[in-house]
């Protein structure tokens, strides 16, 4: 039986964006990026989470960083051009980007927001991100990632 590809994969797809799927168990409710990545056998430094904020304009921005570390929310207002961003509120997430906490992706959300994946990808051969649902990811280059999404690259973890 062939795999249900998610909306995030039906993307890709369209652009020819190349990736590698990935599916994990999530029946035990362990939704943590160190989770997933410990189950997809790839390192934690190459499995990002994404990030949905509100800056002090009030727009959005989106941020991916490694599972391991969180948002430096100073380096992130600096590199999104704002005076000060915080997270949006979890109940949020879902009627803006059309994603579930755990299942949150860069590609495919119902907007485009301006995104800064974290300059620690930049330099690797590959990453791993959400799918679009839980227990879903994608592998892909971090380059074809920014291409797509309109991303820049700069230091926002910590």
């Amino acid at each position: 039986m062939a795999e249900e590809k998610t909306n995030v994969m039906r993307l890709l797809d369209q652009k020819k964006v190349p990736y590698v799927p990935h599916q994990y168990d999530v029946s035990d409710g362990a939704l943590d990026g160190v989770t997933a990545a410990r189950r997809l056998g790839v390192s934690p430094e190459t499995c990002f989470k994404t990030l949905v904020t509100v800056g002090a304009s009030k727009r959005n921005h989106v941020f991916v960083v490694p599972v391991e570390r969180e948002l430096d929310l100073k380096a992130a207002a600096r590199a999104a051009g704002e005076k000060s961003i915080e997270m949006i509120k979890q109940a949020q997430l879902f009627p803006l980007t059309g994603y579930i906490h755990g299942g949150c992706s860069p590609v495919g959300m119902k907007k485009r927001f301006p995104t800064v994946i974290d300059a620690s990808a930049e330099t690797l051969p590959e990453m791993t991100v959400s799918a679009g649902k839980v227990g879903r990811q994608v592998t892909l280059s971090p380059g074809d990632l920014a291409a797509f999404t309109g991303a820049v690259f700069a230091p926002v973890s910590k």
